[in-house]
């Protein structure tokens, strides 16, 4: 391994030339892990039931709440700063990452029982010490990740990724299969993230990380880091509040097999936040306000493709989610079809905005980040939540939706302040994810309302 900085390093092309091979690397790696999943999602569902699958949706639930609870934005920062190179820099923000993972695990111990109880799920009390062990391992990462993806130099760390992943998954199908339980779902992802942390270690090439603490760049990390901490605060609940909320809503089973659902219909939404949080940072820090026209011109073009691609692949899932699920899954999660296209069609008009949060991350507005994450968090927490308690599922989805649509201001003034906004875009775009969406309701109707309360499907009515 080469201890020569990933930075000093010669570069090979000029950024949006990297930031193609970037996108086609993550790209190629998300693709290739979900897909992974996916088939042993298959095989999964074959050796447990779907209350296992309601289980380990509430642990991670748990764990990527006091994930994004405690996120001070170590990476984006190190992407977006002038001293991202410098080592003292680096050093800090690994020992800050270090610290973190150790009181998270702590947290999550001491969150075990009474997650267990107010979800009235004993098991939780025995899983989640486990699966957040996860988060320890985490905190060692090295910040030669962080350097190569500010540089945009991401094929080894994709190769790393796939290959902690397909180990990980084998040792989960294997316990599971052995065990028929759903401790080979929480045994799997700390295996994942074990041999994550050690392939990163000892493969990725630059300068090792030690224990630094530098005044100027806590302070730095920890100014940035404030307005980040509150922004995760409001991601959890855009990824995670719908699970949040359904677990006081429906049943261990239906949750277990919403979660399929949902797996499937955010697919592309999930490649698209990947792809655009490695890559448009470096892209928008190179390229500031006042960038040549032709550099204007190139994202443009970059981002009418991205969102274009996107809606293509939701569209695909809405209308096809029913025949999906009956391909792939048995019976017992015939339900998931509906789930699949009430969340497909709510995704494409949250992919039309998907592109501009990261250029105020960019140019280091970390504050007006927060801004339009609490907008969106609240606006679609409330619409779902209040569409939950009235319509069932059904509603929560149109109450999401409804709340997307309200965020667009919010958003929109958020580009046009750093001089991103593109009007013709989002109107083109978000007409055509309003008609998909519609049109995909309509062809899957009788899947759709299966969601209300009543059906028997999925929902069982509003918590006691």
């Amino acid at each position: 391994m080469s201890d020569q900085p990933l930075a000093h390093q010669p570069p090979n092309g000029g950024i949006l030339s990297r930031a193609a091979r970037g996108s086609v690397w993550t790209a190629m790696s998300f693709v290739t892990a979900q897909g992974i999943r996916l088939a042993a999602n298959l095989i999964l569902t074959r050796l447990l039931f779907p209350e296992a699958f309601g289980i380990m949706a509430l642990v991670t639930v748990l764990l990527v709440g006091l994930m994004l609870f405690s996120d001070m934005g170590v990476g984006p920062a190190i992407m977006q700063s002038k001293r991202g190179d410098d080592p003292d820099f680096l050093n800090t923000a690994w020992t800050v990452q270090i610290v973190r993972g150790g009181i998270l695990w702590l947290a999550a111990c001491a969150l075990a029982y009474p997650a267990a109880v107010f979800y009235n799920q004993p098991l939780i009390a025995q899983i989640l010490p486990l699966a957040s062990l996860s988060l320890l391992f985490a905190g060692f990462e090295p910040t030669r990740v962080d350097t190569a993806n500010r540089h945009l130099l991401l094929g080894r760390l994709t190769i790393l990724d796939l290959c902690a992943t397909f180990t990980g998954i084998v040792v989960m199908l294997v316990l599971a299969a052995m065990t028929r339980s759903v401790w080979a779902l929480a045994f799997g992802g700390v295996v994942t993230a074990a041999l994550r942390l050690a392939l990163l270690t000892l493969l990725m090439p630059g300068q090792r990380n030690r224990l630094r603490w530098e005044k100027a760049a806590g302070s730095e990390l920890l100014n940035f880091g404030f307005w980040i901490f509150l922004s995760s605060v409001c991601g959890f609940l855009v990824s995670q509040g719908d699970r949040a909320i359904l677990g006081r809503y429906l049943s261990i089973e239906g949750l277990g097999i919403y979660n399929i659902g949902a797996f499937l219909a955010m697919f592309p939404i999930m490649l698209g936040a990947t792809v655009t949080a490695r890559v448009l940072i470096p892209i928008y820090r190179e390229h500031p306000e006042g960038a040549d026209a032709a550099a204007h011109a190139r994202l443009v073009r970059l981002r009418f493709y991205v969102t274009g691609a996107l809606i293509a692949c939701l569209s695909l899932l809405s209308l096809g989610g029913p025949w999906i699920v009956d391909l792939l899954y048995d019976d017992r999660y015939a339900s998931a079809g509906g789930v699949m296209v009430a969340i497909s069609a709510v995704q494409m008009i949250s992919v039309v905005f998907l592109t501009y949060d990261q250029a105020a991350l960019a140019r280091g507005d970390s504050r007006g980040f927060f801004k339009v994450s609490l907008a969106k968090a609240t606006l679609q927490t409330l619409g779902f939540l209040i569409g939950a308690h009235y319509f069932g599922l059904a509603g929560a989805m149109l109450g999401q939706a409804i709340g997307i649509l309200l965020y667009f201001p919010v958003i929109a003034h958020l580009a046009w302040r750093h001089k991103v906004w593109d009007a013709r875009h989002d109107m083109l775009y978000l007409v055509l994810a309003l008609a998909l969406g519609a049109l995909a309701i309509w062809v899957n109707w009788a899947h759709v309302a299966l969601l209300m309360p009543g059906s028997g499907a999925v929902f069982h009515g509003a918590a006691g």
